[in-house]
C-alpha cells in the first residue's frame, strides 16, 4: 500500500494499462510516462518539488488524456501530467494487442522554447486539426501541441478552468477557442483566439473567472454568444456585448429542443435562453426522476453526447442510490435533419474528453447555429472490433 496518510501515492510504480472495454481484462500495460522522478521510484518530497513545485503531490497528479488522430487516419492515445508547472505530453499507439510510445512533449526538457509552455495548462483539454495538415493538434489549455509532438503555439495566459474549440465565429476562417484563465495579472480572463496561431482576437479584463461558455443561444446574432460567471453581460462572436443577462450558468450546453441554437445544461436540469426577456426557461428537471448531478460544484452529468442517432443530444445522470444510470432524450420534434453529430471528428473526440478533470461540454468542429451552412460531408470509416 503506497498511501501515505493524506491519501497520496507519490513513490512505488507507475503503470499505462489498457484494458479490454467490455470484459476488464488487462490487455497491455507499460510504464507510465512521465514518472514522478527520472532516477527513482521513491523520491523524497524535496525532489518532488524540485521538478512540480510542490511536495505534497498536488501539482505532480494532475493528469489529463485524449485521443487524437496524430497521423489523420488512426486513433492514438494522449496522455498528460502536469498543468500548473511542468508540462508533459506522452503520446501513443495502440496496434494488434500492442502499445507504443509515439512521442512525448515535456516543458522542461531543455528543448528551446519548450520553457514558455510551462504553467500554461488547463483542468480541461481539446482536439482538433487547427492548422489544416489534416492531422490532429492538442489544445492543451492557453497553448496549443502539434500532431508531431512539437509545440504549436503558447499564449503565455496561464491556467484556466474552461474552454471551448470550435468554429466559434464563422466569419473567419479556422477555428477559435474561448478561453477561461485565473491568473490577475495577465491581461485577459477571458479571451476568443485563433485556434491555429494563438493570437487573441478579444477579450475581457475579468479577474479569475472560474467558468466560461461559448454556445449559440440567442438567434439574433451569427455564431457563438460568449460568456463568464463574472463577465457583465452577455457577448456575441465579434465581442460586442449585446445583453447585460447572462444566464446564472457558466456550465455545459446541450442541443434538445428542435432549432439549431443551443440548450443550456447544468446539475440535472436544461434550460432555454429566452434572450427576449433576459432570463431562463424549464425544459427537463431530471431531479424529478431521482437524479443527481456528479462532481460537487462542477455539477455534471455522467455524460452527455448524441449517442442515440439523431443530432439531438441526450444526457446520462446516476440515480440518487447510486443503482441505475438514466438516459434521457428529447421528444421535441424537429424539422432540421442533419448527419449524426458523431460523424464530425472534432466533435467524437470531444465525447471522449469529456469526463477529464473539469468536465466540459461537447463542440463540433463547424459552425453549428443559427445560419448555418450544411455539415461538412463526413470523411469517416468505420471499423470492427480488432481492426
Amino acid at each position: 500500500d503506497y498511501r501515505n496518510s493524506r491519501g497520496y501515492i507519490l513513490e512505488g510504480p507507475e503503470f499505462l494499462t489498457i484494458f479490454d472495454g467490455l470484459t476488464g481484462t488487462a490487455i497491455v500495460t507499460t510504464d507510465y510516462i512521465p514518472p514522478r522522478h527520472p532516477d527513482t521510484l521513491n523520491p523524497t518530497s524535496q525532489q518532488i518539488k524540485d521538478i512540480w513545485g510542490d511536495d505534497y503531490g498536488n501539482r505532480v497528479d494532475r493528469f489529463l488524456a485524449c485521443i487524437a488522430y496524430l497521423d489523420g487516419e488512426r486513433p492514438s492515445l494522449v496522455m498528460c501530467r502536469g498543468y500548473y508547472t511542468r508540462t508533459v505530453l506522452a503520446a501513443w499507439n495502440f496496434r494488434d494487442g500492442q502499445i507504443t510510445h509515439l512521442w512525448t512533449f515535456d516543458s522542461d526538457d531543455g528543448t528551446p522554447g519548450n520553457r514558455d509552455y510551462r504553467g500554461q495548462g488547463n483542468h480541461n483539454l481539446s482536439v482538433g486539426d487547427v492548422d489544416g495538415d489534416g492531422k490532429d493538434e492538442i489544445i492543451y489549455g492557453a497553448c496549443a501541441i502539434d500532431h508531431d509532438g512539437t509545440g504549436l503555439y503558447t499564449t503565455g495566459l496561464g491556467h484556466g478552468d474552461a474552454m471551448h474549440l470550435s468554429d466559434i465565429d464563422p466569419d473567419r476562417p479556422g477555428l477559435e477557442v474561448w478561453a477561461i484563465h485565473e491568473n490577475p495579472r495577465h491581461p485577459y480572463g477571458a479571451n476568443l483566439r485563433d485556434a491555429a496561431t494563438g493570437q487573441v482576437i478579444w477579450g475581457l479584463q475579468l479577474r479569475d473567472p472560474g467558468r466560461g461558455v461559448a454556445l449559440d443561444i440567442d438567434p439574433r446574432y451569427r455564431g457563438y454568444e460568449c460568456w463568464a460567471n463574472n463577465s457583465d453581460g452577455l457577448y456575441n462572436c465579434k465581442g460586442e456585448k449585446i445583453s447585460d443577462s447572462k444566464p446564472r450558468s457558466c456550465n455545459m450546453g446541450i442541443w434538445w429542443d428542435g432549432d439549431v441554437v443551443r440548450e443550456i445544461l447544468d446539475g440535472t436540469r436544461i434550460d432555454k435562453w429566452d434572450y427576449i426577456n433576459g432570463t431562463t426557461v424549464r425544459l427537463l428537471s431530471a431531479e424529478d426522476y431521482d437524479c443527481v448531478r456528479n462532481n460537487g460544484s462542477k455539477s455534471n452529468p455522467c455524460l452527455h453526447a448524441d449517442i442515440l442517432g439523431d443530432w439531438r443530444e441526450e444526457v446520462i445522470w446516476r440515480t440518487s442510490d447510486n443503482t441505475e444510470l438514466r438516459i434521457f432524450t428529447t421528444t421535441i420534434p424537429t424539422d432540421c435533419h442533419f448527419y449524426t453529430l458523431m460523424h464530425d471528428p472534432v466533435y467524437r473526440l470531444s465525447v471522449a474528453w469529456q469526463n477529464v478533470a473539469y468536465n466540459q461540454p461537447t463542440q463540433p468542429g463547424f459552425y453549428f447555429g443559427e445560419g448555418m451552412a450544411a455539415p461538412p460531408h463526413p470523411d469517416i470509416v468505420l471499423v470492427g472490433v480488432g481492426d
